[in-house]
């Protein structure tokens, strides 16, 4: 998918990412730390680290189609760097996501041993932290590449 509307999918289907991988993050790390939102919100946190999964590449994919329609500038190819990087940055969520699963079901027979746990949280942690922070670094690149010259400061 090239375009939407008219409009570039890449343009579009990066919102969705941007908006999703930092709510998936927050959401995992709740319920890494907290066993009543991991009872509650575990299979919406999986839900959504597989659309996450999926929607990241097809967004990459659309953004690479994007780029060779602009030309290169220098501002898109930093993007566009960034931006092939974070489907392993969003990998670890669903990882993460599915570890959880491991210890809400395995609980439910037999007590899941503390350090289990708290390794799980520890990689629930760095990933969601880790794939926020890309998300924020490759939309911030790809603001300054459409906005830098069209808005004065």
């Amino acid at each position: 998918m090239s375009t939407f509307n008219g409009l570039p999918a890449h343009v579009l289907l990066v919102h969705a990412v941007v908006v999703l991988v930092p709510l998936t993050a927050g959401l995992l790390i709740l319920c890494a730390l907290w066993p009543a939102a991991r009872s509650r919100l575990l299979w919406l946190v999986v839900a959504l680290a597989v659309l996450v999964t999926i929607l990241t590449p097809i967004t990459v994919e659309a953004g690479e189609w994007f780029q060779q329609r602009l030309g290169m500038p220098p501002t898109v190819d930093e993007h566009a760097r960034l931006g092939r990087q974070m489907p392993y940055f969003v990998a670890p969520l669903l990882i993460s996501a599915v570890l959880l699963v491991f210890v809400q079901v395995r609980s439910r027979r037999q007590p899941v041993g503390r350090a289990v746990v708290a390794l799980i949280a520890v990689l629930a942690l760095a990933s969601g932290g880790a794939a926020t922070w890309q998300t924020f670094r490759t939309g911030d690149s790809g603001a300054h590449a459409v906005w830098n010259g069209v808005v004065d400061h």
